[in-house]
């Protein structure tokens, strides 16, 4: 078990790596590469390395430490397949469980985790004769390998004792020069190729005029900086490039067109085009945070100015290349942005978008995927994508702690106008909205002698020249180039860093910080230099003082790799002291790196005074190489007219939902947690069925108050394959018809653009210089809108040879546009759910505003998309007039109460708008297409005005079907609003003087009959049941989710789309819920309570808040605070663990935290100590929930609670749960029993399993999950984890010890529930719990 050399490494045998449903899954792949297979099993076993073999005490505990999760049930039977991570590099997984050993004492350098695979087979006659089954060929067993492991981020073999060599230690490539002197230009152009570099020809002629002039040869650690430096990817050379087009000189480069959008609308901006992300001025807030740094601070409010940070990434290549890191560690690039501008800043909600080819989902024939092209080897399908994807990005979000409230997701491969089109390099956005301090804007000019720092995670061999990489079209690059820009996340230790940065900022004019970057593309080689050009200085670097988790790094790769988690920070050397104190708090690893010079030279040497790998002026590195010029020249693309003969409404309407862009998203939405943090205030899901149809995101300024902000976003690619600036102004004029669901103001509204366009191929660079004309010169001038932020991304082609046959995929010019806005009051924000709840009942009409005017363009429809036609002519905005006039019309409606549903047309036409609005209601929708079908151009006649509509009503046939299509399906700009019918005259009186009443039209009525149905001449031309269209709009996901997760759950959340029977949410109290019970004791005393976190702890802000609002005083308590001894737990009367990912949830949910507390003999003793005094409480939520369950042995009356672990859906489940509380000694819930309400729910684990802990039969019960009849459930998924009985909270004989899976913490107003019958304005229900403590402590 142990090796004879100084490094001592010996393996633990771990639990179960495949659930039952899994392994069946995996089978029938496994199979075909072998028939012999009939099963599969797996388990964990995990190497430890230490320095000399552990004692019995130390190896007890770390068996313990590594015993979580399910009991192995492998037998030693079949072949073994060992899937490791790559060799050479240390897991995610590893630093955490590292991390955790090292908090409970052990003596240990590393702990890994492999997963050794069992392949049974079958044996024939003559193999049983022979003793046992023949084994797998070397062939099969490779085919085998590929289906259980990633290539990208993980090595295979077939031995147990393989493993070992995760801890060999390798041989750093020494420092290497390219002999520019000696052979001059060739020299280079051998390393561009070999290197990867990327390098155009006159970057190449800069570089060797420059180290001609220095007389030296460059290092490769120089030109690896360089390149990532200059890249396409970091320089936006194309968007600053000069352009001729068609011969003719253009006056402007791109970005100088979007500057001017900045030029003509500067309103509400703060920062734009110079930091991290745009700032737009935000308002008075009231600040939430500890009044402190150390010492378990309490926590306080400050009135200040906050100002709100925007920002929106892509990630295309590495998601292309690995999706799950590959999302990941976009989601975390965007949060770092958000966090590391001006001085520090804080992230708070975030959105994401992709864009693949098509799904060729398993069991699916679809109609608009007959024509398939294939794809290169190394490059993920768009189904991969999609699987393994939005978990990496959303994996990232949760696990930091930030919401994602937003999003889109377009399925678009199809040949237009001659060009195959798609998006097999596909487009992966992460953005979001921040929040930062008015005094913390300005990065300080900084002095030489400034500490130049880096804060976060280690270097290690990762993403290698991804900036590079990112910047050629897919498939054109070697497969080893694309190994090395695989990424890894780790969130966790992203959060310890933010929490640094937090503390920072929250000290005012002492912020030790003076400026910091966010390390991305190019890592801290492209990152430092930035950081010190910024500020007009050199700087001399230490290579030796780079932090580093990996051996055998060569200077180049210590330099340039690109490691996620990292900040670099320009530090007061004075205020040293004070930031190492809050890095050593928060465990957030940094290191001085540098100091800044006077002279502009940047100098990195191998340890003081030693070789230097890097020695050159600023301005070579930084300095301008030649400006580009690109002359190209307009392809006009056309296509024919749609042809709608024959084409039946009952095929069409179907299949339009479910195409993947129309249909349901839920699949992406209920993984990503939308609740923590406590600001949210609108995500997607809506209404009591809580169906995925929001466009808008709105958040709260502060805990207090009403004031937000919201986002939205809009992008309409398809038609670009025609049209590219038509798709531009679409996508600008769908961000804000979304963004209008929220009361905003036009002029405060900023867009973020980001730009994907294949560059280089015929017609595409002067399509987007087209496109952005269109939007920067044109549009948004006239709308009065700015473009503080953006992204480019020009190599949007897919390149392969296919048996000789070269094959190409380009993706249309891609313009996706962000829109942020601040908000004065949230609460007028509006929904698409259609309502039936109000004094107006059923009679309610619903009113389209048409924007396009009655032209009814079909060009890249989805009607046209699913017939497999494009169309000749596509939708445009034809009068940015009238799209402010429908602001204007919007918000006039709202104040008036007139409105009670909004949502935009788009993708699917009317017909998809309104099923959406019905689906989300829970209610039938008659709509009527009589005013839709009239003849002529809509303008100068208008047959329904002129009486003769009768005479065309009569033509009864293939045009009346035709005109109907267009009318349901076409995609022109609009919005449908829905209104009492008592109200439907004023509506269209107040749409007359905005000058919108033309070509606004009644369009459908609410009806009782459970069905859609489309009238036209007095009959009904359409109808089908609300169930049976919401399943099909809810298929995709359905057919995602039972590859991805539990196909049982997948299968029941299904069945329950649409169910006419579930009559949804519902609050019904036994307690009047405007009572304060805390009043009458907030006077008296403030009794102390510990909001008690751990690393990766994420939602005690508004937990801290939440009991002071009880009357509490509650104090920000670190586990470090109570290792270290400044803060003892004698001290509190109250502790409440919080939610989130503690150590990410390594080694079992809470199980770390827990252990921590367990194996660390003082901290057992203090918190036995405290459990057992008789004037105590405690309270644990989520993770804390999990973390006290593992405490039950030392907590008094807590040995009957189970064990929580993972949901049976094994995966993360974000939602609005109904529960209902039931009468228990709970000191928290006195006085609630029987009430049934909508709490929110963010856990991966929350199973309560009594089979290794408790006892179901005595557990005092506390809370359970019910279903829209009030009765208990372990049905999915109105039971999103599967308990027994629905159980979700457990408590202790007296009461004082309470713990739940749910957050009530991030719903104690009635403005953070996704959905609520309550005032809005008011307290929630679930303010009771902390106030019947404070009552309980008296």
């Amino acid at each position: 078990m142990s090796s004879s050399s100084p490094k001592h490494l010996q393996h633990f045998e771990g639990g179960n790596a495949l659930s039952a449903f899994r392994a069946q899954a995996l089978l029938p792949r496994l199979q075909a590469v072998s028939a012999r297979i009939v099963g599969v099993s797996a388990r964990h076993v995990h190497w430890v390395w230490s320095d000399t073999a552990l004692d019995a005490a130390a190896t007890d505990k770390l068996a313990a430490l590594l015993t979580y999760g399910d009991a192995a049930e492998t037998s030693a039977e079949g072949e073994l397949v060992v899937v490791m991570p790559r060799l050479g590099t240390v897991s995610p997984w590893a630093s955490k469980a590292t991390d955790i050993a090292h908090n409970c004492g052990l003596d240990i350098h590393r702990v890994e985790r492999v997963t050794e695979f069992r392949l049974q087979l079958k044996s024939g006659l003559i193999d049983a004769l022979k003793g046992g089954a023949r084994p797998l060929s070397r062939e099969e067993l490779q085919a085998c390998a590929m289906l259980l492991h990633d290539r990208m981020t993980e090595s295979v073999a077939f031995d147990r004792e393989a493993g070992r060599h995760l801890f060999d230690a390798r041989p750093a490539e020494p420092l290497a020069h390219v002999d520019v002197i000696g052979q001059g230009r060739a020299a280079l152009e051998v390393a561009n190729k070999d290197f990867g570099l990327a390098l155009s020809d006159d970057e190449i002629d800069y570089l060797v005029k420059a180290f001609t002039e220095l007389k030296r040869n460059p290092s490769d650690v120089e030109l690896m900086m360089f390149a990532q430096a200059n890249s396409e990817h970091c320089r936006h050379k194309i968007f600053n490039a000069d352009f001729t087009i068609d011969g003719e000189r253009q006056p402007l480069s791109m970005f100088g067109m979007i500057r001017n959008t900045e030029k003509l609308a500067p309103q509400s901006t703060v920062i734009a085009y110079s930091d991290n992300a745009a700032v737009m001025e935000g308002g008075p807030v009231e600040r939430w945070l500890p009044q402190g740094y150390t010492n378990a601070p309490q926590y306080g409010a400050r009135a200040e100015t906050a100002h709100v940070l925007m920002k929106v990434e892509t990630h295309n290549h590495p998601t292309a290349i690995s999706p799950f890191p590959g999302a990941s560690t976009g989601a975390g690039g965007e949060i770092r942005d958000e966090g590391a501008t001006g001085r520090g800043s804080k992230p708070k909600a975030g959105l994401t978008g992709f864009h693949v080819s098509n799904l060729n989902l398993p069991g699916t024939n679809e109609p608009w995927e007959n024509d398939a092209v294939g794809k290169p080897e190394h490059i993920a399908s768009p189904l991969q994508i999609m699987t393994e994807g939005p978990l990496g990005g959303a994996a990232f979000n949760n696990e930091f702690g930030r919401p994602n409230l937003a999003g889109y997701f377009r399925v678009f491969e199809q040949t237009v106008a001659g060009v195959r089109r798609g998006y097999h390099k596909p487009i992966m956005i992460a953005g979001g909205l921040g929040t930062i301090s008015a005094g913390q804007t300005d990065k300080l000019p900084f002095g030489a002698g400034t500490l130049l720092v880096q804060l976060g995670g280690p270097g290690m061999r990762i993403g290698m020249g991804g900036g590079a990489a990112s910047s050629m079209a897919a498939g054109t690059n070697t497969a080893a180039l694309d190994f090395d820009s695989v990424q890894r996340g780790n969130p966790e230790i992203q959060r310890r860093a933010q929490e640094v940065i937090n503390h920072c900022w929250a000290l005012g004019a002492t912020n030790p910080i003076m400026a910091i970057h966010d390390v991305g593309a190019g890592g801290i080689s492209n990152a430092f230099p930035e950081l010190v050009d910024g500020a007009g200085k050199g700087a001399t670097f230490d290579i030796r003082k780079v932090p580093l988790e990996e051996t055998g790094l060569a200077p180049k790769e210590i330099w340039c790799n690109e490691s996620q988690e990292r900040y670099v920070l320009a530090v007061n050397p004075d205020l040293l002291p004070l930031f190492d104190e809050m890095c050593r708090r928060e465990r957030a690893p940094y290191a001085v790196v540098g100091i800044a010079t006077d002279d502009r030279e940047l100098i990195l040497e191998d340890g003081p005074g030693g070789e230097r790998p890097i020695d050159m002026p600023m301005d070579v590195l930084l300095g301008k190489p030649p400006k580009m010029h690109r002359d190209v020249t307009r392809v006009a693309r056309t296509e024919q007219p749609l042809n709608l003969t024959g084409v039946n409404l009952d095929e069409v309407a179907l299949s339009v939902l479910r195409h993947p862009t129309v249909a349901s998203k839920r699949f992406l939405i209920t993984i990503g947690d939308r609740t923590v943090g406590g600001m949210s205030h609108r995500d997607q899901m809506v209404g009591p069925w809580q169906v995925p149809v929001a466009d808008c995101a709105v958040t709260l300024a502060d805990y207090a108050g009403f004031r937000g902000e919201a986002m939205s976003m809009g992008e309409r690619t398809p038609l670009a394959s025609l049209d590219a600036p038509a798709s531009g102004r679409m996508a600008v004029a769908e961000a804000i018809t979304n963004l209008l669901a929220a009361p905003i103001e036009l002029s405060r509204v900023k867009l973020s653009a980001n730009w994907m366009a294949a560059c280089g191929e015929a017609g595409e660079d002067a399509a987007l210089y087209d496109t952005v004309k269109a939007v920067g010169m044109e549009l948004c001038p006239a709308l009065g809108i700015g473009i503080p932020v953006g992204k480019d991304s020009l190599s949007m082609r897919t390149r392969w040879s296919d048996q000789g046959e070269t094959k190409q995929v380009v993706a249309p010019v891609s313009l996706v546009v962000t829109a942020f806005v601040t908000l004065d009051d949230v609460r007028g924000t509006l929904t698409p759910q259609l309502k039936t709840d109000t004094p107006a009942g059923l009679d309610t009409t619903l009113i389209l505003i048409d924007l396009g005017q009655g032209r009814n363009r079909m060009g890249g429809s989805m009607l046209a998309q699913v017939l497999g036609q494009f169309g000749d002519t596509v939708p445009d905005v034809d009068d940015p007039a009238q799209l402010k006039a429908l602001v204007a019309v919007v918000n006039e409606l709202r104040a008036a109460g007139k409105l009670l549903a909004y949502h935009d047309r788009s993708d699917g036409g009317l017909w998809a708008a309104a099923c959406e609005m019905a689906f989300a209601g829970h209610v039938g929708v008659s709509l009527n297409v009589d005013l839709l079908v009239t003849e002529g151009d809509g303008i100068s006649d208008s047959r329904a005005d002129m009486g003769d509509s009768k005479n065309w009503a009569a033509q009864v046939g293939e045009r009346r079907n035709e005109l109907t299509l267009k009318a349901l399906f076409n995609e022109e700009l609009g919005v449908v609003l829905q209104v009492a019918t008592a109200d439907r005259d004023e509506v269209i009186r107040t749409l007359r003087a905005h000058g919108l009443s033309r070509h606004s039209h009644v369009v459908g009525k609410t009806n009782n009959r459970r069905a859609v149905e489309v009238w036209r001449d007095a009959k009904t031309v359409f109808s089908a049941p609300l169930q049976q269209l919401h399943q099909a709009w809810d298929e995709v996901s359905w057919r995602i989710n039972a590859q991805r997760d539990n196909p049982a759950c997948a299968d029941s959340e299904h069945a329950a789309a649409g169910a006419p029977d579930d009559t949804g949410l519902h609050v019904a109290l036994s307690f009047d819920a405007s009572e304060d019970v805390a009043a009458p004791f907030i006077a008296k005393a403030r009794p102390k309570v510990a909001i008690l976190r751990e690393q990766g702890v994420n939602s005690h802000v508004e937990m801290s808040y939440a009991m002071a609002q009880a009357g509490f005083d509650t104090f920000d308590v670190h586990m470090s605070d109570l290792q270290a001894g400044r803060a003892r737990l004698e001290q509190f009367h109250g502790l409440v663990a919080c939610g989130g990912f503690s150590y990410g949830d390594t080694l079992g949910a809470g199980e770390g935290w827990a252990r921590s507390v367990l194996f660390n003999p003082l901290l057992a003793e203090q918190f036995t100590t405290f459990f057992q005094r008789q004037d105590t409480f405690a309270l644990g939520v989520c993770n804390g929930c999990q973390m006290m369950a593992a405490l039950s042995p030392i907590i008094p009356g807590a040995q009957d609670w189970p064990k929580f672990t993972r949901n049976k859906s094994e995966q993360f489940e974000a939602r609005l749960s109904q529960v209902e509380i039931l009468e228990s000694p709970s000191i928290f819930f006195q006085g609630m029993a029987g009430s049934r309400l909508p709490i929110a729910v963010a856990h991966g684990e929350g199973f309560a399993d009594f089979s290794q802990r408790g006892d179901a039969a005595r557990v005092h019960r506390a809370m359970r999950f019910v279903d829209s009849a009030g009765r208990p459930t372990e049905a999915y998924p109105a039971n999103p984890n599967g308990s027994p009985d629905g159980l979700t909270s457990v408590t202790t004989a007296d009461g004082r010890f309470t713990v739940l899976m749910p957050h009530p913490e991030r719903v104690f107003r009635n403005v953070q529930l996704s959905w609520t019958s309550g005032d809005v304005s008011a307290r929630s229900p679930w303010a009771r719990m902390f106030g019947n403590a404070r009552r309980w402590v008296g």
